[in-house]
């Protein structure tokens, strides 16, 4: 008996001590989610402005060529090294000739030849040993063996390759003593003569190039000149995009004034457009987990609750944000406390 009293009071116990942690349980969760944060809000306002278009590209002269001779042969001697500066009509490499100047040679043995049947054939024709279609012949096959000579001669200028500007040669592709073909690049040069001619290559998406104009002005920071900030020009748009990155290419021509750049070299570009865009100017303390041009707001709904919001960066200063897209539909945002907030909080707005 007594044993079945001892079972009975531990049994109820349990029971007990079961239903005690359960309503703790209960009430803490409850506790929780009465938990209210303090926050503060602010009204936003947007105003009109120019567009301004941030873009990356690296640095390289107008015009790059790459240059090969017109007909194949060994290479006899590369005149330049990568990197090295060179002047208008500088003589940059050549091919050796020994079997060239034998084709020019043969050309012009052919040549005596056909004028010597020619004079022949005219002086028997005089004579009325040869017919005129003999003559005929003997005068086509002159005319075939000068335009034979005149060939040769020409493909001989081309075995050799001069600067047609001054430039710096950029990459050396082929070497003394190789084997090329016509028409196989040798080097591949930039055309530079001096500060002039020298661009910017940035890629843009399809929004940002069809903001864009030719004409538009630009403000560029180069890496390599931390101190200095050089104007620029969109002179190009690409009407195609590059079916590598897929983004649409534009030229900005730099005035660089005394500085002269290597070509590769980085640099960022602020593109001022005309086109008027509404913008919006957020503080630091309403942004929470941003990441590049992205980031994420709350604003407040139902007056206790909130909502996380996503935006676009543009650009910003010391003090505030300016963001181009995602607050269109958002009359306010909160901007104290938000590192405690989630989309489950519930809110109090202080004044």
């Amino acid at each position: 008996m007594k044993n079945k009293f001892i079972i009975r009071t531990v049994f109820v116990l349990t029971l007990a001590v079961m239903a005690a942690c359960k309503q703790q349980k209960k009430d803490d969760t409850g506790m929780l989610s009465l938990k209210v944060i303090p926050v503060r809000t602010i009204k936003l306002s947007s105003a009109d402005s120019v567009a301004l278009i941030n873009a990356t590209g690296l640095i390289t002269t107008e015009d790059e060529a790459k240059c090969a001779f017109k007909i194949g042969g060994v290479i006899d001697h590369i005149y330049v090294k990568e990197g090295q500066r060179f002047s208008k009509g500088q003589l940059l490499a050549s091919l050796k000739l020994t079997e060239i100047e034998s084709g020019v040679l043969q050309a012009q043995l052919n040549l005596d030849k056909a004028r010597r049947d020619y004079q022949r054939a005219g002086n028997l024709y005089k004579d009325s040993v040869a017919t005129l279609e003999q003559l005929q012949n003997s005068k086509t096959a002159l005319d075939v063996a000068q335009k034979q000579l005149d060939a040769v001669a020409f493909n001989k200028q081309y075995a050799y390759i001069y600067a047609e500007h001054d430039g710096f040669v950029a990459q050396k592709i082929a070497n003394q003593g190789e084997v090329i073909t016509g028409g196989n690049p040798v080097l591949a040069i930039n055309i530079d003569d001096g500060s002039n001619g020298w661009v910017l290559k940035a890629g843009l998406s399809d929004t940002e190039w069809a903001a864009v104009e030719v004409g538009d002005g630009a403000e560029v920071h180069i890496d390599a000149y931390p101190s200095q900030k050089f104007k620029a020009r969109i002179t190009k748009k690409a009407l195609a995009a590059d079916p590598v990155s897929g983004s649409f290419q534009v030229e900005l021509t730099l005035s660089l004034a005394k500085n002269l750049p290597a070509a590769g070299m980085y640099a960022r570009a602020a593109i001022t457009t005309n086109k008027v865009i509404n913008q919006k100017w957020i503080p630091y303390s309403a942004m929470v987990e941003a990441d590049g041009n992205k980031a994420f707001v709350f604003a407040p709904y139902n007056q206790t609750e909130v909502k996380k919001v996503p935006i676009t960066i543009e650009s910003f200063d010391n003090q505030k944000v300016k963001v181009v897209s995602g607050l269109e539909n958002v009359p306010e945002i909160i901007v104290s406390n938000t590192a405690f907030l989630n989309e489950r909080s519930s809110i109090t707005i202080q004044n």
